[in-house]
Order: structure tokens, then sequence, then C-alpha cells
């Protein structure tokens, strides 16, 4: 039943001397109820001696008789029946306010309207400090967001404290909750931990609610449609999900993941606040090992735990998960296929077709696949190379061409080239072409060596090749460069010169004694 004006309880503060205010804050009761107790109380001559011994429903119908006839004209619902049957699937309050009508046809008694219906659920759950289920249904929600206190890690060989955020998910439901440490909140690492969620959870949800983060949510208007960032959303269709940011500064449209945050700062972070982590992989074992026992404890005002409720009520709720996880892409625009028919990311080579030779290509790089596109048509796609290998080459046969389809440069060009202008040059690029595995291979890297001459003169690029020769296995690029920006090669020209202008003098002017000197000559004594 919806709560009624407390008019005995208003009596038996008034003659205490209580003020209206001060009943309306002390009692949490609005001013326009209290106001009009004391106006009937004044025009009726009623005080609270009067009523001290009758029950407050006896006084409420003293002062509201039409009203209490009205309200008791109606079949009363139970509440607590109807709160609970809001957690069901697919259970509403038109449904339900629907039964309640269909029972008072047959029972003969008179049905309230549904917003009176409404009201006294309202009043009920306001009443009971209950949380409202029409919102906490298993496998519907799923709250994401940042926790604002961080961890940190130590780096063991420089002692550089490292900031770690927490990305921090919950079922609303069942309070089942998701921790992961990130290096960092941008978007990529934001996606990669809402695939990692619903990993975890073995399922996903109908709906994600999020804050209005920027690597989420582009815009969110009051009025109008909110847009969300390409990749989010992409995310969303590929696991059919519907991205829900919650309304701006409003915490309360996601106040599950709001307070676990706050539980997770007591339950993690202030639990491993005296151990020192010095890698990633440490602190990921010891937040999981807290949080497995956060899911596992037993609940303070409910019975069970999130990992039961979970597991019992809840997981055979959540969608299937897709065949194949969502893989997070970046698009890298604008590479030129170079002459070695590679284009280069970061900094590994991939080869496309050669007629895209000079040609300027789009990447789609995810974390195991780089694909090649060309006026938005795929070209070429490889399995991608780890980023801690450098300078590797990922090569389709198919792509090179052959003896009939040449490109600009060929080897035997190149090779002219280079010893056109020293044997020093030539032998670094008969170096480079030596360490790859098809000629191809070795065109750009030659190249950029040899357009050195352009800047530096053939003569530098000859004596930075002779002096690279003796301290580089394989000199390119990089090393010859930092040969001539530096002068090294005129030093080393200089030093060589002084050298050959001492090896002169010992050789051409000192003093040198004959034969005669010695005793030759006519053979005198």
């Amino acid at each position: 039943m919806a709560n009624k004006i407390k008019v005995k309880l208003i009596l038996e503060l008034r003659a205490t001397h209580m003020s209206q205010r001060e009943i309306c804050r002390t009692r949490h009761m609005s001013q326009h109820s209290v106001s009009d107790v004391f106006k009937i109380a004044n025009e009726k001559g009623i005080n609270y001696e009067d009523v001290r011994d009758k029950s407050e429903e006896e006084v409420y119908q003293m002062f509201y008789p039409d009203k209490f006839s009205v309200e008791n004209l109606f079949k009363q619902q139970d509440y607590s029946h109807v709160h609970a049957e809001l957690k069901r699937t697919g259970v509403t309050l038109k449904l339900l306010w629907q039964e309640y009508k269909d029972g008072c046809i047959t029972d003969g008694s008179i049905s309230m309207g549904y917003t009176k219906f409404c009201e006294g659920y309202a009043e009920h759950v306001l009443a009971n400090s209950l949380t409202n289920h029409l919102t906490h249904k298993p496998g519907i929600v799923c709250e994401v967001d940042w926790s604002g206190p961080t961890m940190s890690i130590v780096d063991r060989n420089t002692g550089e404290i490292i900031k770690v955020y927490l990305f921090v998910a919950t079922l609303p439901y069942s309070q089942y909750s998701y921790v992961e440490p990130c290096l960092d909140m941008k978007q990529d690492t934001w996606l990669r931990c809402n695939i990692h969620m619903f990993e975890y959870f073995g399922g996903s949800t109908v709906r994600v609610t999020c804050d209005n983060l920027k690597t989420g949510v582009i815009s969110h208007p009051r009025e109008g449609d909110i847009v969300l960032n390409d990749r989010y959303e992409d995310f969303g269709n590929h696991y059919f999900t519907a991205i829900m940011p919650a309304g701006v500064r409003k915490p309360k449209h996601k106040p599950s993941v709001e307070g676990t945050v706050g539980k997770i700062a007591t339950a993690i972070i202030a639990k491993l606040r005296t151990e020192i982590f010095h890698s990633m992989d440490e602190i990921k074992l010891a937040i999981a090992r807290e949080l497995s026992k956060f899911n596992d404890a037993p609940f303070q005002k409910r019975e069970g735990s999130r990992s039961l409720v979970f597991n019992k009520m809840e997981k055979s709720y959540l969608r299937e998960l897709p065949p194949l996880p969502y893989e997070v892409a970046e698009w890298v625009y604008a590479h030129s296929v170079n002459l070695d028919c590679h284009v280069a990311y970061k900094t590994n080579r991939y080869s496309a077709p050669y007629k895209y030779v000079g040609k300027s290509v789009d990447l789609k790089v995810s974390d195991s696949l780089l694909e090649i596109y060309f006026n938005g048509e795929r070209i070429a796609a490889h399995k991608r190379l780890p980023d801690y290998i450098k300078y590797g080459w990922s090569t389709h046969d198919e792509d090179m061409p052959d003896q009939f389809q040449q490109v600009e440069w060929d080897d035997s060009r190149i090779r002219k080239w280079s010893y056109s202008i020293g044997n020093n040059t030539g032998e670094v690029i008969d170096r480079i072409f030596a360490s790859v595995k098809i000629k191809e291979q070795g065109y750009n890297s030659s190249l950029s060596v040899l357009r050195l001459s352009k800047s530096y003169s053939e003569e530098r690029l000859e004596v930075a090749c002779e002096i690279a020769l003796t301290k580089v296995r394989i000199p390119r690029y990089q090393h010859l460069k930092s040969i001539l920006s530096s002068n090294q090669d005129l030093v080393y020209l200089e030093s060589k010169s002084d050298a050959d202008k001492k090896e002169r003098n010992r050789n051409g002017q000192g003093y040198v004694r004959g034969a005669d000197y010695y005793g030759g000559g006519n053979g005198n004594a």
C-alpha cells in the first residue's frame, strides 16, 4: 500500500512545539503534507491529546475522510510481491498491473489505475530503502568504468614508478565484477578491456552502460542521437550488445559500477598497498587473486555471494559469445609501397603486389593481422610480426615481379651504380643484398645508401663506407648517415693524410749513409 500522511505523528511532534520546517527536515515529509495537517488541526480544533488513544488509520480518517474512503475503495496490492516479481526476466509493471486488474475482476473488487499502481510501488521502494529492480534483471546490463584510485609498478632497473589504471565492470543483478590493470586509458586499451570482460563473464549482456568517455562516445547531446566512436560501435555490433552511455554527470545511471569502484578500492587497492610490483604480470596475478576473494565473499545484506548469484541465477541469461573475439584494429593512412614492393610499418616490412609500387596505401593493423588497402580494396594480408622483431620481412612470393615484369630498378643496376662510386660502396651494397632472402628486399636499403652521394658527394660516401666496413658487418643507411652528418669521414681523411706525410718523411727526407761509409766501395779499410 502507498504511504499515507502520518497525521498522528505530525500532531505528536507539534505537541512538542516542533516547527513545521523541523518536522519536514527530521522526518523527511513534504512541506505541503505537514502544513495541511497543521491547517486542518487548527480548523477542527484537534490536538494530540484528542487522538492519543486512536490508531493511525482512525486519525487519518478524521482528517481526510474522503481520501480514506477512496483509498479503501480499491483492492490493495502487495508491493513486496511486485518487487520480487520484477526481478524475473520479461516482467514489467504494466504486466503486473494487468494481472492485478484481472484478479480484481475475478473476485469482484475495484482495481486502481495504472498510474496509481506505479505510484504505490515507487512509494514502497522509497519507504523500504529498496533498489528498484526494474533495471536489475539477470543478463541485461553490464556497467563499465575506470577506477579513480590507481596502483603502480616499479621498474626494477631504473626505479621509476609507473602508474597503473584499473578498468572495472559490474553486472548489476549479481554484482559479479571484473577488474583489469592497464598502463593507459587509450581507446585500444578500453576496447581490449571490454573484450576481456565478456570473456571473463563467459557471455555478453543486452546492454553495456558506460561513462561519456572520449574513447567510447563522441557526443551525448541532451536532445538528439548519441554519437558513438566507430570502433566502440563496431565492438557492440560484434557482440550484439547495445552501448548505452549514462547521462552526462549522472553517476546514478550506473550505480552498480560506481559502488564497485569504491569497494574495489578497499578489497583490492588497499589490501595490496604494501606489496611492490615490478611487472604487469605480477600485478595482474595479485589483482586476479583479490578479485576472486571479492566475488566469493558473502553479501552483508543479502544471501549468498556475487559468485554464487552469478553462477546460479545470471550466467545462463548471458548471450553466447561469437566464435571469434572482436579484434582491436588501428588504421594507418598514406603509406607508400617502396621499390622493394614492401610497405614499412614500425621497424618491419610487409609485401604488396608489385603493380602498386609508388602508390599510396592504407594499413589496417590488429594484434595478429596487418592488411593493406588501396582505394578501399584489400590487396594484401599478412600475419603481423611481433613488435619485438626488428627489421623483419613478411613477403608473399606472388607479390614480387618476375623476369618479364621488372620494376624500374633491379639489383644489377643498383650494383653498377655502387661500384661507379667506389669499391667500398660496392662492397656495402653487396653485403646488403647478401643479407636478404630475395633481392627485392634489398632495393630500398641499397638505394637509401646510394642517395647519400647526392647529399654529401660520392667521394665522402666512399670514405664513409670504408669506415663503416671496419665497424659493422652489414652497414646500412643509419650507420653511414651518422658518419657523414658528424663529419667523421673528413676527420678520418685528415688523420690519414697526416699519417701519409709522416711515412713520406721517414722514407725520403732522412740522412742515409752509403756503402762507402761501412767500408764498401773501393775496398779501402
